[in-house]
């Protein structure tokens, strides 16, 4: 328990160095020389490194893994075809609400991405993909999944806001600052939907607790027939 605490305050750090701290110093110090453009690019580039370098690590070879790798590759694209600094936070907020859409239209057509997220997640800790998929889909488990993904939505709208809101309140001069807020606002919403994916664990041993009674009862119906055959 006290090393999963110690790598999950690791990876915190790691994510504050990678995704505000490096983007921030990077901004701030080559925005002079290179020009805002270009030193906004330029300050990606740790945020990039430290996601493939996770990717690896993880071994994500799934749904997750192409996901990450398809979010990165697509933002990678848009942010070198911005051609001005303002405008590559604006084509931020686009892309934001892209991945929102895609969210409401697999809520709709009831795959949330949240589920095969959590069965890839299961997978790593030796659980079979097909059965965990199967469990995921009965009802009562299937909702709490069905929730997380509203949370992905609202937190999709909630960023892309904020991205607004400050650049229009502060305009590029504050791309630093809302390197940070944004960062804040993710670890918000990140503990939030960690954990509502660890009190699925409730739904799904109450799940088994059931089955298991469903179990129970059919025995003793079985040997209540039996005794009275016998009788």
């Amino acid at each position: 328990m006290v090393k999963k605490q110690r790598t999950s305050k690791g990876l915190i750090l790691l994510e504050l160095v990678f995704y505000a701290v490096l983007p921030y110093v990077i901004w701030n110090f080559s925005r002079e020389p290179l020009g805002d453009y270009t030193a906004m690019l330029i300050s990606t580039i740790p945020g990039i490194v430290y996601t493939i370098y996770r990717f690896i690590l993880d071994k994500q070879f799934n749904i997750t893994g192409l996901f990450i790798l398809s979010s990165l590759a697509l933002g990678t694209t848009v942010n070198l075809l911005s051609g001005s600094a303002e405008q590559m936070i604006w084509n931020g907020v686009y892309l934001s609400l892209f991945y929102t859409f895609l969210y409401i239209v697999t809520l709709i057509i009831k795959r949330p991405l949240s589920l095969y997220f959590a069965v890839d997640f299961v997978y790593l800790q030796g659980y079979a993909r097909m059965d965990s998929r199967a469990l995921f889909f009965q009802k009562g488990i299937f909702k709490w999944f069905q929730f997380i993904q509203v949370i992905f939505i609202i937190r999709g709208l909630f960023m892309a806001g904020l991205t607004v809101y400050l650049l229009q309140k502060y305009g590029i001069d504050g791309y630093g600052g809302m390197l940070i807020y944004k960062q804040i606002a993710g670890w918000a919403f990140s503990i939030f939907i960690i954990g509502m994916f660890f009190y699925i664990n409730v739904p799904v041993r109450n799940f088994f607790a059931k089955q298991q009674n469903q179990v129970q009862d059919n025995h003793n119906l079985t040997l209540q027939q039996s005794n009275a055959t016998v009788e």
